[in-house]
C-alpha cells in the first residue's frame, strides 16, 4: 500500500486542498499513516486530534484517525473546536505527544486542510515533504493504536482565564467589547468565555456554519470587519476583536471603527508586556512597520524582525527565548505565561489586560501611534519557477546598493523615505510587495523603486491575487 497526493496540497506551513479536487478522505487517511508512523519512530504514542467547523471535516477526522491507529499511534479526540484548542491538549497534557487539527483556516468553504504538531514543535516545511515521500513509498509501520475521547473546552476557557490573573477585574468591569466568531470554530469557546469575564460582551455569528453566511472569516481584510465595526458604532463600545476561521488569528477595531493592525496591536502587547519584563526580546514579521520596531526599542524591548509564517516565528522563538511575537496577519503569540503558540481568543483577552495595565482605552493606544503611510499588502500573480529567482535578482541588483538591504525573508529596503518590501509567498505562486512611509511623496518614492527592480526582472505589479 502507498499513497500519492496531488502536490499542490503539502505546503510550506500546513496540508491544504481543495474538497473532491485536491483532497479526498483517502488522502487523510494517508496523512495519518506517515504522521502516525513518524511519531512513532520518533518514541512518541500519542496524537490528539482536532476539527474546525467545514462540511468536510468530520469525514477527513474519522479517515485521519483511521490512519493514525491503523500505524500503532493512540488517539485522543477533542472534537470541534479552534487550532489554539488542539494546541492547548498537545502543550497541557503530559500523554499527548503531537496533533493535528484538521481547519481550512481563512480558505474559502470548500477547502480544507491539516495543521500539525510534533513533539511540542511545529510540523512544517521539511516535515511535510519528508510525509509525503513516506506516503508514496508506502513506508508505514502497521498497529493497532486505541482510541479515547477527551473533552477538553472547559479545561481550555479556564486557561484562556489565565489572561487575567492579577489583574483587580474591578478595572475590567467597565470594559464594553464587541466580539465577531465569524461562523468559525472558535463560536463555542467564544460563548462559554464570554459568560465568565467581567464587563459588558456583544457576541456576532458564534454559531458554526461552515458556508460562512454572514462574511468570510478573514480578520486582515477590512471589508469583513463591517459587521464588527457596525455593532461597536451601534453599541458605542470599547473595542472590537475578530477572530478567522479556525480561531489562530486575531483581528481588532477600536472604539472609532479604525482597524488596529497585527503590528498596532504587537505593539499595545509589547508596551504592556516590556513593563514587566524589561529588556525582552520581541519578534516581528518583515511586513510589520517600523513604528512597531521604534515603538520595542523606545520601551527597552529587543526587536528582532523575522521571516514571515507561523511556524517560522514559533521555531526563532524557542530559539531566541522571546515571550512575545507577532505577524501582520494576526498570527500572535505569547511564551511569557503562556505556551507560545498563537490563540486568538487567548489574543483578545491580552488585548483587556492591556488596556487595564497601561490604563488607558484602546482607542486612546491606538490614537497615540504614530500615523504611518502605508500599503496594503499587494500580492501579484508570479510563476511558481520564477518567484524566488526574481528575488535572487533583486538581491543582487541591490548588493552595493547606499540602502539598508535585509534580507531575511525576501528584500525589505530601507531608505530615507521609508521602506518596501519584496518577499515570494511560501504557499501561493505570488510575489507579496508592501511599502512604508510618511508621507504620500515619500510612499511614491517606495513604489518606483520596487516597480523599477520588478521591471528589471521583466515582471510588473500586475493584477492582484487573491487570498
Amino acid at each position: 500500500m502507498s499513497h500519492t497526493f496531488n502536490p499542490t496540497i503539502l505546503r510550506e506551513y500546513d496540508i491544504r486542498g481543495i474538497i473532491g479536487e485536491t483532497l479526498e478522505a483517502e488522502d487523510a487517511r494517508a496523512i495519518g499513516r506517515s504522521f502516525g508512523t513518524m511519531m512513532v519512530r520518533a518514541g512518541g504514542k500519542t496524537v490528539a486530534v482536532g476539527y474546525d467547523g467545514r462540511v468536510s471535516s468530520p469525514i477527513l477526522e474519522s479517515a485521519l484517525v483511521e490512519g493514525l491507529t491503523a500505524s500503532g499511534c493512540n488517539v485522543v479526540t477533542i472534537g470541534m473546536g479552534p487550532t489554539p484548542m488542539l494546541y492547548y491538549a498537545e502543550a497541557s497534557r503530559e500523554e499527548v505527544d503531537g496533533g493535528i487539527e484538521i481547519t481550512g483556516s481563512h480558505n474559502p468553504a470548500n477547502y480544507n486542510g491539516f495543521k500539525m504538531v510534533f513533539q511540542g514543535r511545529p510540523f512544517f516545511g521539511q516535515d511535510i515533504q519528508d510525509l509525503g515521500a513516506m506516503a508514496a513509498a508506502g513506508d508505514w509501520l502497521d498497529g493497532a493504536g486505541e482510541v479515547t475521547d477527551l473533552p477538553i473546552l472547559d479545561d481550555y476557557i479556564d486557561r484562556l482565564m489565565g489572561a487575567l490573573d492579577g489583574i483587580d477585574h474591578d478595572s475590567l468591569a467597565g470594559l464594553r467589547i464587541g466580539w465577531d466568531a465569524g461562523n468559525g470554530a472558535a463560536g463555542p469557546a467564544l460563548e462559554k468565555l464570554v459568560a465568565k469575564l467581567p464587563g459588558e460582551h456583544h457576541v456576532l455569528f458564534a454559531e458554526v456554519d461552515g458556508n460562512f453566511p454572514n462574511h468570510h472569516p478573514d480578520p486582515t481584510v477590512e471589508a469583513n470587519l463591517a459587521d464588527l465595526r457596525t455593532l461597536v458604532a451601534d453599541k458605542k463600545l470599547d473595542f472590537g476583536v475578530a477572530f478567522d476561521g479556525d480561531g489562530d488569528r486575531i483581528g481588532a477595531i477600536d472604539g472609532e471603527g479604525r482597524v488596529v493592525w497585527g503590528d498596532q496591536l504587537l505593539m499595545i502587547y509589547a508596551e504592556d508586556l516590556l513593563g514587566r519584563l524589561p529588556n525582552a526580546t520581541i519578534i516581528a514579521d518583515v511586513k510589520a512597520s517600523r513604528a512597531l520596531f521604534d515603538h520595542v526599542a523606545e520601551h527597552g524591548g529587543t526587536p528582532v524582525m523575522w521571516k514571515t509564517g507561523h511556524s517560522l516565528i514559533k521555531s526563532k522563538m524557542k530559539e531566541t527565548g522571546a515571550p512575545l511575537a507577532g505577524e501582520m496577519s494576526g498570527h500572535v503569540f505569547f511564551a511569557d505565561t503562556y505556551y507560545g503558540y498563537d490563540d486568538a481568543l487567548y489574543a483578545g483577552l491580552r488585548l483587556m489586560a492591556a488596556s487595564a495595565n497601561l490604563g488607558k482605552s484602546v482607542t486612546q493606544l491606538r490614537g497615540a501611534m504614530k500615523p504611518m503611510i502605508n500599503t496594503p499588502e499587494m500580492r501579484f500573480q508570479v510563476d511558481e519557477s520564477r518567484k524566488f529567482a526574481a528575488i535572487d535578482e533583486v538581491k543582487a541588483r541591490l548588493a552595493d546598493s547606499p540602502a539598508d538591504v535585509d534580507s531575511t525573508d525576501g528584500v525589505r529596503v530601507t531608505t530615507d523615505d521609508g521602506w518596501w518590501l519584496l518577499r515570494a509567498s511560501n504557499t501561493q505562486d505570488v510575489l507579496v510587495a508592501r511599502a512604508e512611509s510618511d508621507d504620500e511623496a515619500g510612499l511614491e518614492r517606495l513604489m518606483a523603486q520596487i516597480d523599477e527592480q520588478l521591471g528589471l526582472s521583466g515582471l510588473e505589479r500586475g493584477e492582484q491575487a487573491g487570498h
